[in-house]
Parts: structure tokens; C-alpha cells; sequence
């Protein structure tokens, strides 16, 4: 429906304004039997909902929901667990529902959804909550401390929160099995896991390496690629451009690094074997050698006056300086390559040296960058690592105990005194941060366990591709880029609370992969093994003989990412292989999932990966990317800022229904949300307001009439064209609705229903009103009655997944109120079928041309200055086609219009003037621009205006040179004839005769008295059913106005007497037409 038709609210004001006429009145005087429990028309609907939590919770409504669907097709849904050591934010609303909205909708389809809840248990955040808590800092306290009561203390923590999720969840309506919930650190979600390592194992895909991951050193943890690119912080640093000296001759090569503290561990440079290098003499006094394309940007700041920066003195391709030797920067690099007896402090050829920044010469330490360990392997390079496993420089440089990060500034100044420091420019840079603790990571080199993912990247593309990404852009920009750069996954921790690695080593270097409790106690011989806790301390506790040399074998200390537990949850949540087998094929792949954007590389990855490496199949169908919650200015929300929304106020204040709408309809899923409370309460207003005030407004006069819906049928072949038009809009919405949920398109869903309440509630209730207020209970107010309790409780079905709480109110007032036979709850109903009968495309098409004419007689209202409640005579339609009279009476009644007259026409009304649009006119035919002019003003108006209509284009000759001007090309001027106001768009035009004879102006003033008398019955309170007395006074004119028009008045505001001359009652002075005058009014009491 039209923006400028919308009158929101439009059945609360019919509601209390009261009736307007005679036959109504007459049911005022009935008794009252009340079919349906009165509704209130506030709009604070959190109370409410509370009711319906407690109805659902106290009849097991989600429960019988769950039984009433187990013999139809499985529609899985998997749950990502969220940990209950955090509080839920205001982004947790989005996804949970989501999350619940679409099992709901496929529920009332028919299909059986598995909703069950999950728990993510381990992991570091885990620990540093409980070293928080106890007052621990770092793993040396932790194992002073004990690691046992350690372990205990974080089983206990991560449960700090799991009440305040419930009730949250439940607040909102997220529908999940909450009794019955998968915890990632039960003994059998764990067994599975060891089960899948053991799997990849024996492919020969899980190994022990020696490489570069990204540490943080305060937590003592290397973390994976996916954890790495949560944290990452623009940060403003020093770089270092160093002088390395060479061996043999008084030059430096000049080398750039972004890390001063690796320095102390150089052991190489390296140079583009490809690009040119030069030997040049600077400003400066020294020698240098660097890159060509880069001379200018580093040594351009040395220029004199009288002098320039640099003379080149030899080129070289960077091949030629392979192997060149200079002295080492740090005496403890020197020691340290003579101990490992290795050649170091040369230069060496490697592409990855780019000539965007620094010198084109870079520094290699080997321990501390992916590259730089290529090329220290490819160079036999010795291996030095300065650095220990608190980020600290160790001993040997002149720095110990420091901190990496701060060990940078010491090092530029030590060179600087040196006279080894060219400079040291600030740069700025995003750099990764432990999401965890917010420490700078570190590359560095460690043993670590590793999933080969490199191995099966050709299978995790196929299989991505396989997967409905809402929107296809993430899965196949974000996400595939991701798999397309895929590492290997570091999978293990050097940590304490997490699922145990389940791999046993001998000193001999044989290694056991156990992949079940019953392997363990076959391969350790310890009855333990079949009921022992599966976490440390206790599994380290199990040995074992080592079939190759007969000593012990010990499990190894690291635990695993905490991802391969969430990403296991298909299989370990039902404690796959060992039990469930059918149950998890059943379920297995999910239809659904849906988290938020930065998922891509957590849990959307971890679940593909092992699905990928135990099944060779995608473990998703459809997943919905949700995008981040803002606040209203589109900022990041944050403690800090001040900016970050309470979800519990938040649920409080507006309710869930409201913040589910919004989030809904506001904006595609995976866009970010721009959370604030304005539009909250504007689409509330918008959607649920409507929907709220038009059941109000049934529910009213369906009681006033002892109106029992059980006791009629709605005959389709009775019904008038305004009921058809309702119900063919109303299987309409139900067709759309029904396929975009089932495409996951939420926001068209969520646009289409409230569109059809837009046009229920300030159309047709609008429309048919008087209907409803008729005497007695003839056919035609059985039909509206009838139509309108249809189209209600089909919306209330339809909006069900979206608004569950007020759908249920809504639902338990219509529906089980009369019939006690009908499912309990909204939520055991089926999702509304659509009648494909009662589908009228035509009468549709015919409506929104009435309301087409309607909003543009409106604005020529507003053009001319004249109320809608000033009769006008006469206006004009130019249309494709004439509409029928039926029509043409609504058009009459919705803009006060005595006669509405369609014409072929309206030439005499209106005039059209022409220029051309210079920005666009201007650069095609720049030449003509005078002759353009000069026949567009000595055009015929109309004549013009219906070729541009009709082809397009206006076409004009200048001695042989074509002109063609578009209506992008015309700046259009509609002239108005005196005494008549117009509108025009493509194919309508309305003009409206605004000449008012006394005869108009005297009903519009009657008109006004009558709406000032509706407004002071609102303002005094009185109920629908009530009659009243009206007094005026102080102005002859409107006296006799109201004696002439007494009857009409009577009827219209259900006025028993009307004193003149007399005030009492609630009075009000008004100013009508410039007239003014005391009204007042007063409710008869018998």
C-alpha cells in the first residue's frame, strides 16, 4: 500500500472515537456477551509476552511441537554453541533469531526439526577467567597452583553463565533443547573426537612439524589462522632501516625491517633475484647498495641545495649479489651460527622481496617468519631463536628478560649510537593481537601439532561449492578466497583445559594414535582407561609399552583448538561412531546454520574441514552469514565507547517481538545492523501496532455483537468485491511469504507481511467499517466479520516463526477461545495453505489503481489547501481504463469528491511546458542548444507530452542534424489551468475542479464540527458503547449550522440531545473556519 495512504493507528482511533452511525448506535444499546477477552490497546507488550513464556514453559508447548512432527521429514538444524563463561550481547538477539525463526517456519511446515542446544566448553578463555579468579598469572603459577584443581575450577566456570543464557534464550523465544544439550567437555563428545584424529591420522594427515605459527606469548599458545584473523589492531610502529656493513669494502647494504627485535637474530639478507640493485654514493658520506625503484623514496631526503642525494656508482641484477658476506650486526648471531658450525651473514634470492616498500633488501631471521624460514631451509642457514616462550629476549643479547615489543625501541637506539641506524620511519599497520588477552603475537618458530588441510584443498572447494551461501558472495569471495590460501591447521595447545591430544610417544620416537576408551585399555592394559575422566591430568596418568622398543609411552602434553571440538559437534554430539550411528546419518548434513560473519574462518571452517576430512561432503545445505550489530551511527559496539546495548534492557524495554521485527526487516541478514531504539519502536509502530489495533478493533464489535466465528462459513460466491480483494491480497502474502522463507529471503518475507497488515488495517477496516456497525446480522456484516476474522488469524499463522508471542495471544483469543478442539498453541498449527482460488490477479490490479488515484488526489489536495473534509465537486481521471463504478464510489468516498468522472482528456485542464536539461542537452548537442530552445517553446503542450508518452522521445530536425531528447533530456513544467489542480505521473493524471460554492464550504464547516465533537469524545474518555450530550454556545453562525444539520449529527456522533446555548460537561474552546466557539459534551447516564 502507498507510503501516503498509511493512517497507522487508524483502527485505535476508530476504536475510541466511537461510532458514526444511527443503525450502529442502536447495537450500543445490547447486552454484552463477551466471546472474546477484551484486549487492551497499549502498546507495551513485554508484560504480555511474559504470560505467553510462562503459557509455552508451563504446557510444554516447544516440547509437543518437537513430538507433534516426529514422523515427518528431517529439516536439521545445527546450533553453534556459545560458551556460558560469557554474558550474551545485543548481537547474540540477531543470531538467536534467526536461528529460532526458521526451524519454526519449517516446523509449521510440516517437517520434523532437531533443535539441539550445545555448549562450547573449552579453551583458553576458559583458563584465563578462572587465573583471573584465583589470582594466577601465567602457566608456571597454573602448575604451582595444581593442575588439578585447576581443571576442576574451570569445569565449574564455564557454567558462570549458563542461567543467564536460558533466560536470555527464553526471552527471546529462541526454541532449543536445553535439557538435553551437547557439551563439548563430556567423556563422549570427546571419545568421538578422539575417533575422528584418530581417522586423520591414519591418512597420514596429522603430524608433528617444526614451523612459524603465530604465538602469543602471554598466553604460551601457538594459535591457528582462523583465531589470528579475529585480532588484528591498526597499530603505529618504528621500522628500522639498517646498514649491514660488507665484508671487504666501505659499503652497507641498506635492509628495512618492521621488527627491530628480530634483529638481534639476523642471520641473512635477501634480494629480489630478478630486480636491478644499485651501488650508489649518498649525501650522506656513505656507500650503499639497495634497489633501483626504490633509491628516490629512501635516499631522495639526503638532496642539497647544491647537491644531490645519491650518485650511482655500478648496477647489479639481484643475482649478482647472491652470496656477498657482511659483518654481523650482533655479536650473539655470530656465536651462534659458529656453534651450529653454519655459514651465515650473506645475501641470498628469494621473489617474495617486493619493491612496495623499504629498501628491497630485508633481513632474515628464521625463527621468526613463514619466508624467512623458506629461505633459511633452502640456505641451510643456521638456526637461531633469541626469543623464549614469554615473548622475552633471552640471555645472549643485550636485552634479556624484555618483552619483544619493547625490546624495540633499545635495539634502534644501540644501533643509532653505532652508527648502524640509516632510520627508523614511522609506520602505520594492521597487526595481529591474541583475541584471547590482547597481546601482540609473535611469529615464531615451534613444534606443533598439524591437520594437512593443504592436502584436501581441491576437496574442500568442491564441497564448498555445494553449499546455498545467503549471500553467494561470502562463499565464494570471503570464504573460498580463505580456501583457496588454505594452511595447515595447527591444531594443538600447550595448554591445560581442552580435549587432550590423543597421541602416545615413546622416547624411541614410535607414536600410537588411541581413538576410543576401549583402544586405550587394549593398548595400555589399565582397567582405567574404560571409565578414567578424558582430560588432564588424569589421561596423562595412562602409559603404555612401546611395541618397537619395549619402554613407556606417554601421552603427549599439548590439548587441541578448541574449534575441532565446535567443528566436531555433527558427529560428537552423538557420540559418533560408538552409538547413534542412524540417528547421526539422519541428521547429517544440516539444512541449516546460521552465525555471524566472522565464523567464516571459525566455526563455518572447523565444520567443513572435518567433514571434509572424515566424510568428503559438505556438513551444511544453506547457511545464512549474519552481519555485525552496530550502533546507530554505524560504530562498533564496545564497553569502552559507552556505546554498547544491554540485551536484557534492551528485551525489557521494547520486548522480543519488536527486536526480532526489526532485525527481520530492517536490512539483508548479513549486512550490518544499526541497533538503536527509535527504530525498534518505528517498526513495532509500523507492523506490530497495526496488527495489534486491528484485532483490537475485531474483538470489539465481534463482542459487541456476541459474534462467535464457529458458528458461521465463509461463502466465498457471497462475498462483495472489498472481501475478495482482502482475501486475494491475503493468499497473495501467504504464497510470497511462504516461498521467500523457504529461499531464506527474511527481509522480503518480513516486507510482504506487513504490507498486507498496511493494507488490511488502513484499507479495508478503513474501508468497511460502516459494516461492521450495521444493525442486526445480515449477510453482508456475517461476510466482513468473517473476512476479517480470516485474514487475522491466516496473518497471525503466517508471522508465527517472526513475532511468536503476540502471534500466540492473538492466536489464543480468536481461535482457542471458541473452538477448544484446535491445536493448543499457534505454534502446533501448520503454516497457512494458500488457495490458489482465491487468488484474483485483475481485482488486485484494480485496486491498486484506485489507490494509485487516491494518493494522487490527495496530493493535489494538498496542492490546493483543501482539508479532506472539504467536499470538493467534481474530479477528472485520465487512465489507461475506466474503472467500474464500485470503484469509482471508493474514490468519491476516500477523497470527499461529490462526482468522479473518467476521461480520454484532460487537455483542457492542463498544459505542459518544455526546456531542455542543460547537463545532459549540453555535452550531446552543445551546437543546437539554441534551436532546442526555440522549438521546445513553440511546442503544443499536450500534443508533446503524449509523443513523449507514447515513444519515448521527442525528435527534432536542424538543417539534417537529428535530435532526440528523452525525459532525462526535458526539464517538464505542468501548467494549471484556473480553478482546477492536477497530478500526473506516466499513465494517470487526476485534476480536481477546487471551485467551492457555498453550498461545499457550508457541509465542510459541518464537517468540521462533527470532527471536533469525535476529538473531545477521545479526550473526555468515553467508551464506544456511550451516548452523549452536546452543548455549544458563544457563536450564532455554528448554532445555526448545527440546528440545520441536527439529525446528521445526532446519528454521527451518537449525540441522544443537543443543547445550544448551554455549556456543561467536558467543554473545549475551538476556532473552526475562523469562527469561534465553546463546545461541550457530556455522557448520558441512565
Amino acid at each position: 500500500m502507498p507510503e501516503a495512504l498509511a493512517r497507522t493507528g487508524i483502527c485505535e482511533e476508530t476504536i475510541r472515537c466511537g461510532l458514526t452511525d444511527e443503525a450502529a448506535a442502536s447495537n450500543q444499546t445490547q447486552e454484552v456477551n463477551i466471546v472474546y477477552r477484551k484486549v487492551d490497546t497499549n502498546l507495551n507488550f513485554v508484560d504480555r509476552e511474559k504470560e505467553v513464556e510462562k503459557f509455552w514453559k508451563d504446557n510444554k508447548i516447544f516440547e509437543k511441537s518437537m513430538d507433534s512432527r516426529k514422523e515427518g521429514e528431517t529439516y536439521t538444524f545445527y546450533d553453534g554453541p556459545p560458551t556460558a563463561n560469557g554474558k550474551p550481547h545485543i548481537g547474540h538477539v540477531l543470531t538467536r533469531v534467526i536461528k529460532d525463526m526458521i526451524p519454526r517456519y519449517r516446523t509449521m511446515k510440516g517437517y520434523m526439526v532437531p533443535r539441539k542446544a550445545g555448549w562450547d566448553t573449552h579453551g583458553l578463555p576458559v583458563e584465563l577467567e578462572v587465573e583471573k579468579k584465583l589470582g594466577l598469572d601465567g602457566k608456571e603459577q597454573i602448575e604451582e597452583y595444581g593442575m588439578e584443581p585447576f581443571i576442576q575450577q574451570c569445569k565449574e566456570s564455564v557454567w558462570k553463565y549458563k542461567g543467564m543464557w536460558e533466560d536470555f534464550s527464553s526471552t527471546v523465544g529462541f526454541w532449543a533443547d536445553m535439557e538435553h544439550p551437547y557439551v563439548t567437555y563430556d567423556n563422549n563428545f570427546i571419545e568421538s573426537e578422539w575417533w575422528a584424529l584418530k581417522e586423520i591420522w591414519e591418512k597420514g594427515l596429522l603430524y608433528k612439524g617444526f614451523k612459524i605459527v603465530p604465538y602469543c606469548p602471554r598466553c604460551g599458545t601457538p594459535l591457528s589462522a582462523q583465531e589470528v584473523s579475529q585480532g588484528y589492531k591498526t597499530v603505529k610502529e618504528r621500522s628500522a632501516i639498517v646498514r649491514f656493513k660488507v665484508v671487504g669494502e666501505d659499503a652497507y647494504f641498506l635492509a628495512w625491517t618492521t621488527t627491530p627485535w628480530t634483529l638481534p637474530s639476523n642471520v641473512a639478507l635477501c634480494v629480489n633475484p630478478d630486480e636491478i640493485y644499485c651501488k650508489v654514493k649518498a649525501a650522506d658520506g656513505y656507500t650503499y647498495y639497495m634497489a633501483e625503484a626504490l633509491l628516490d623514496k629512501v635516499l631522495g631526503k639526503l638532496a642539497k641545495d647544491d647537491e644531490p642525494a645519491y650518485e650511482i656508482l655500478e648496477k647489479y641484477k639481484g643475482t649478482d649479489l647472491e652470496r656477498r658476506e657482511y659483518e654481523p650486526l650482533f655479536a650473539c648471531a655470530g656465536e651462534a651460527a659458529a656453534k651450529q658450525h653454519k655459514k651465515a651473514h650473506f645475501v641470498t634470492c628469494d621473489n617474495y622481496v617486493t619493491m612496495s616498500d623499504g629498501t628491497g633488501i630485508v633481513h632474515i631471521a628464521p625463527a621468526f617468519g613463514e619466508d624467512d624460514s623458506r629461505v633459511g631451509r633452502e640456505y641451510d642457514l643456521p638456526f637461531v631463536q633469541f626469543v623464549d616462550g614469554q615473548g622475552n629476549m633471552t640471555k645472549e643479547t643485550p636485552y634479556a628478560g624484555v618483552f619483544v615489543k619493547k625490546a624495540d625501541p633499545m635495539v634502534l637506539t644501540d644501533l643509532d649510537k653505532e652508527g648502524k641506524l640509516f632510520d627508523a620511519p614511522k609506520f602505520e599497520h594492521d597487526y595481529p593481537h591474541c583475541w584471547r588477552c590482547d597481546t601482540p603475537l609473535i611469529y615464531y618458530a615451534r613444534e606443533s601439532w598439524f591437520i594437512k588441510m593443504t592436502a584436501v584443498k581441491d576437496d574442500l572447494i568442491r564441497n564448498n561449492n555445494t553449499i546455498n551461501w545467503i549471500p553467494e558472495s561470502i562463499g565464494k569471495g570471503r570464504f573460498g578466497d580463505w580456501l583457496e590460501n588454505v594452511q595447515d591447521w595447527g591444531i594443538s595447545r600447550n595448554r591445560y583445559w581442552g580435549t587432550p591430544l590423543n597421541i602416545w610417544q615413546c622416547e624411541c620416537g614410535h607414536m600410537e594414535s588411541v581413538g576410543s576408551r576401549q583402544d586405550l585399555y587394549e593398548k595400555s592394559g589399565d582397567e582405567r582407561a574404560k571409565t578414567i575422566e578424558l582430560h588432564r591430568p588424569y589421561i596423562d596418568d595412562i602409559t603404555m609399552k612401546c611395541p618397537d622398543c619395549g619402554k613407556t609411552m606417554h601421552r603427549v602434553p599439548e590439548v587441541i583448538d578448541c574449534w575441532f571440538d565446535s567443528g566436531a559437534m555433527p558427529f560428537a554430539q552423538h557420540h559418533y561412531p560408538f552409538e547413534n550411528k542412524d540417528l547421526f546419518e539422519q541428521q547429517f548434513p544440516a539444512d541449516f546454520i546460521s552465525e555471524a560473519v566472522d565464523q567464516t574462518r571459525g566455526w563455518f571452517y572447523s565444520l567443513l574441514a572435518e567433514s571434509t576430512l572424515l566424510f568428503n561432503k559438505a556438513p551444511y545445505k544453506n547457511v545464512i552469514v549474519l552481519g555485525h550489530v552496530q550502533d546507530e551511527n554505524g560504530q562498533k559496539m564496545s564497553k569502552s565507547k559507552g556505546n554498547a546495548v544491554d540485551p536484557f534492557d534492551a528485551l525489557n524495554k521494547y520486548g522480543a517481538d519488536a527486536i526480532r521485527w526489526y532485525f527481520y526487516i530492517n536490512s539483508a541478514p548479513w549486512l550490518p545492523n544499526r541497533f538503536h531504539g527509535k527504530a525498534v519502536v518505528e517498526g513495532q509502530r509500523k507492523f506490530m501496532s497495526t496488527l495489534w489495533n486491528t484485532y483490537a478493533f475485531f474483538v470489539l464489535y465481534a463482542n459487541i455483537d456476541n459474534f462467535d466465528a464457529t458458528k458461521y462459513t465463509l461463502n466465498y460466491d457471497k462475498l462483495p468485491v472489498m472481501d475478495k480483494w482482502l482475501l486475494s491480497k491475503l493468499n497473495t502474502m501467504v504464497k510470497t511469504v511462504d516461498a521467500d522463507l523457504d529461499s531464506y529471503k527474511i527481509p522480503e518475507a518480513a516486507r510482504a507481511l506487513q504490507e498486507f497488515v498496511d493494507d488490511m488495517s488502513n484499507w479495508y477496516v478503513r474501508r468497511s467499517r460502516e459494516r461492521f456497525w450495521a444493525k442486526g446480522m445480515e449477510q453482508d456484516k456475517i461476510n466482513a466479520y468473517m473476512t476479517l476474522y480470516t485474514a487475522l488469524v491466516t496473518i497471525s499463522k503466517a508471522a508465527a516463526p517472526m513475532i511468536p508471542f503476540m502471534t500466540e495471544e492473538i492466536y489464543q483469543n480468536l481461535v482457542r477461545s471458541i473452538d477448544k478442539t484446535a491445536p493448543e498453541s499457534i505454534h502446533l498449527c501448520d503454516f497457512p495453505a494458500v488457495d490458489e482460488a482465491h487468488i484474483d490477479s485483475e481485482l488486485e490490479a484494480k485496486m491498486d489503481e484506485v489507490l494509485k488515484i487516491v494518493v494522487m488526489g490527495r496530493a493535489a489536495r494538498n496542492t490546493a489547501n483543501i482539508k479532506n473534509r472539504q467536499p470538493i465537486a467534481k474530479m477528472f481521471v485520465k487512465a489507461p481504463e475506466k474503472l467500474p463504478e464500485f470503484y469509482q464510489e471508493i474514490i468519491e468516498d476516500e477523497l470527499n469528491v461529490k462526482s468522479v468522472e473518467f476521461t480520454d482528456d484532460v487537455r483542457s485542464f492542463t498544459s505542459y511546458t518544455f526546456k531542455p536539461q542543460l547537463k545532459t542537452v549540453g555535452p550531446k548537442y552543445g551546437k543546437q542548444l539554441g534551436n532546442i530552445k526555440k522549438a521546445l517553446a513553440e511546442l503544443d503542450g499536450n500534443a508533446a507530452m503524449d509523443t513523449l508518452n507514447e515513444k519515448g522521445a521527442l525528435t527534432f530536425n536542424f538543417d539534417g542534424n537529428e535530435v532526440v531528447l528523452t525525459k532525462d533530456d526535458l526539464l517538464i513544467d505542468m501548467a494549471q489551468t484556473e480553478g482546477y489542480v492536477s497530478e500526473a505521473d506516466n499513465t494517470v493524471t487526476v485534476v480536481l475542479d477546487t471551485t467551492l460554492t457555498p453550498e461545499l464550504l457550508e457541509e465542510g464547516f459541518y464537517r468540521e464540527i462533527v470532527s471536533k465533537i469525535q476529538t473531545m469524545r477521545k479526550e473526555a474518555g468515553f467508551e464506544v458503547m456511550d451516548h452523549i450530550y452536546v452543548y455549544a454556545d458563544k457563536n450564532a453562525k455554528i448554532a445555526d449550522l448545527i440546528k440545520k444539520y441536527a439529525d446528521e449529527l445526532k446519528s454521527e456522533v451518537m449525540a441522544d440531545n443537543i443543547m445550544l446555548g448551554e455549556m456543561t460537561g467536558y467543554t473545549k474552546e475551538w476556532n473552526i473556519n475562523g469562527e469561534d466557539v465553546v463546545l461541550g459534551v457530556a455522557k448520558v447516564t441512565k
